[in-house]
């Protein structure tokens, strides 16, 4: 499922800057399309014109400017320069069979289902469809009711870094339940073979609040089996007759 788009890193660097604002930089880039398909690029910009570049594939530094030019002639004929950059080219080559080999692999979002606002007859509920730990970055996240596809009341988060390379999403839908339907929630993602169903189940959360009241109830009766057997054991003492000579 994989199409690998046109792919680059990027190394930025500041030559100087002053008050003024003018200021130099030198962007290093190593560009690719397969493992086998690159160009390695060392390019200078002043005040965002490129005054000149290095390209792996001419062997040699171009010039854009005419100052760009006259620094392209000589460093052309730099054979320490003109070395140096085959080594880096070479550099950008020999990483390109691990950005692949991590580009190849997936990470399947672990996704979870909740109400985070309850609905009444006033108000309307809130569900958020949570997806973790994925990767690659790109995912699709789609609500349904009775099988179709909800287009309003769905706000989502962008996909946003863990730090480790992975990925999450949170993705909320406004609703007002209606008896018998269902909600779901589709998430479509490289590290699935298709797209995967998350039903909404609102009994275990109604079933949490019938836990919490039959032991509420629970703990009331055995406060009122205590308080008779206490009340009982007094009456029976204060009843006892006291034995006569």
């Amino acid at each position: 499922m994989h199409i690998y788009k046109f792919l680059s890193l990027s190394c930025l660097s500041l030559l100087f800057s002053r008050a003024s604002a003018l200021y130099g930089y030198a962007l290093i880039r190593c560009q690719f399309t397969s493992p086998h398909d690159y160009v390695y690029l060392e390019q200078i910009y002043f005040n965002k014109v490129l005054l000149g570049q290095y390209n792996s594939t001419l062997g040699k530094y171009i010039g854009y400017t005419d100052k760009g030019k006259e620094v392209a002639d000589e460093l052309n004929k730099s054979k320490g320069f003109l070395e140096q950059e085959k080594k880096n080219a070479e550099k950008c080559k020999s990483n390109l069979p691990q950005i692949f080999d991590l580009l190849s692999k997936t990470a399947e979002p672990s996704v979870k289902l909740r109400s985070v606002k309850a609905a009444s007859s006033k108000h309307s509920g809130m569900l958020v469809c949570s997806a973790y730990g994925f990767y690659p970055k790109e995912i699709r996240v789609t609500w349904l009711r009775d099988g179709k596809k909800v287009t309003s009341d769905v706000t989502s988060t962008e996909e946003l870094p863990n730090g480790n390379w992975l990925y999450q999403l949170h993705s909320h839908l406004e609703i007002t339940p209606e008896p018998g339907e269902k909600i779901s929630c589709m998430v479509e993602h490289a590290s699935l073979m298709e797209p995967k169903l998350y039903d909404w189940d609102p009994m275990p959360e109604s079933g949490v609040n019938k836990i919490a009241v039959g032991t509420a109830g629970l703990l009331l009766g055995l406060v009122l089996v205590l308080a008779g057997l206490i009340f009982y054991k007094k009456n029976k003492r204060g009843r006892e007759l006291v034995p006569t000579n």
